[in-house]
């Protein structure tokens, strides 16, 4: 497939790993995806890039000075102007955890917590626009966001990063609505109202989606590499999906497509 240059404003462009345990996560995620783990950058602090087919398809990093690695994925929006983006975070109620830094010619980034407490990034692209690839084995699939602030969060990344979105449901059962693509209509990610199952203790969250040749095959890896199977699988309208965790904790989907012949 043709390496992705753009992404339209607001899409979920990049995501990297914060882990204890750098080492061990470009082990399992070389042994899982088939991605190249390239070594530490002393440039970039330690950063770590993952390839696939020779592209950048995630990043890892340890702790970095003040950022602590919790051992979770982090997703990135993108934008046209981090500067805005971060001011009008903070005005719509959400928290910025480290403020637009320049990433070399790369781009410039920033974290931060949207007023439900999930924790997202921003990323304004310079050279670097972000994954390398889509909706094949070993690379992003799609993005979800589970809030106990449904319309907050809606409102909150409409006015942020102009998303236009669809409601795809909206019963007490099931509340949900896609950002789309304002140029194709193609779905980017989704909004889910996750108030009235979410664990207590557990935050409004983002998760990825990686795609992989066979669900079963892949949790069997899982396994036999120290991780954790936390969720399925199982079949859905979008294919059959699991759950689970690297061995320092960071949690994913795997998802192989509908009607996918391993």
């Amino acid at each position: 497939m043709p390496q992705i240059e753009t992404f339209p404003i607001g899409a979920p462009c990049w995501a990297d790993l914060w882990t204890s345990d750098v080492e061990g996560s470009r082990n399992f995620y070389s042994r899982l995806f088939g991605w190249e783990a390239q070594e530490p950058s002393d440039e970039f602090g330690g950063y770590v890039m993952f390839n696939l087919h020779g592209a950048p398809i995630a990043g890892a990093m340890g702790d970095m000075g003040d950022i602590r690695a919790d051992n979770s994925w982090k997703i990135y929006l993108s934008t046209d102007n981090i500067a805005a983006a971060t001011t009008e975070i903070a005005e719509l109620g959400g928290e910025t955890l480290t403020p637009p830094v320049p990433v070399a010619d790369l781009g410039w980034n920033a974290a931060f917590l949207d007023p439900t407490g999930a924790h997202l990034g921003a990323w304004q692209p310079g050279t670097f626009p972000g994954f390398s690839a889509k909706d094949e084995p070993g690379a992003p699939s799609w993005f979800e966001l589970m809030t106990r602030g449904y319309a907050t969060a809606l409102d909150f990344y409409g006015s942020v990063f102009s998303w236009r979105t669809e409601v795809e449901g909206d019963s007490d059962e099931f509340r949900y609505s896609t950002l789309r693509d304002p140029s194709t209509n193609d779905q980017l990610a989704g909004v889910m109202d996750a108030s009235s199952f979410l664990p207590e203790g557990v935050p409004s969250h983002w998760s990825i989606y990686w795609d992989v040749v066979d669900v079963d095959s892949s949790v069997a890896i899982v396994h036999a590499l120290g991780g954790t199977l936390i969720d399925g699988p199982q079949d859905t309208p979008y294919g059959r999906v699991a759950t689970v965790s690297d061995t320092s904790g960071a949690m994913c989907k795997l998802r192989t497509p509908p009607n996918a012949h391993p």
